[in-house]
């Protein structure tokens, strides 16, 4: 069983900086996807930065300022936020695609973290 564990949230003030961490246990064959997502109230959950065997994709808003990255000794994801603007208030999820033989590609995300950029 795959499991996920966020930290790393939490209130900052403009201008600020974060960074969320993202520890993944469990047995796997490959890891496809692995990124962060994030929910502000009354919108989508959209896409923030991810990382695939392939390239890196950030979301429009946040290039230049958030950086995403893995060490795969220590099986995690990281997002590095710097310049934080209220709009970027969010709950922010990690997030794995991973494969196995028996199960294929399975989507898996973690608990949320909550971001607050405020004065």
């Amino acid at each position: 069983q795959v499991q996920l564990l966020e930290s790393g949230g939490g209130l900052v003030q403009p201008g600020g900086s974060l960074r969320l961490s993202c520890a993944v246990s469990g047995s796997w064959n490959v890891i496809n996807i692995m990124g962060w997502y994030r929910q502000a109230p009354g919108k989508q959950r959209e896409l923030v930065a991810r990382i695939t065997t392939r390239n890196i994709n950030y979301a429009d808003s946040v290039k230049g300022r958030f950086t995403i990255s893995e060490d795969t000794p220590k099986n995690s994801v990281y997002l590095q936020m710097n310049n934080l603007k209220p709009e970027d208030t969010a709950v922010y999820y990690c997030y794995y695609n991973i494969y196995t033989y028996r199960s294929g590609s399975v989507d898996y995300w973690g608990q949320g973290t909550q971001v607050t950029v405020s004065s």
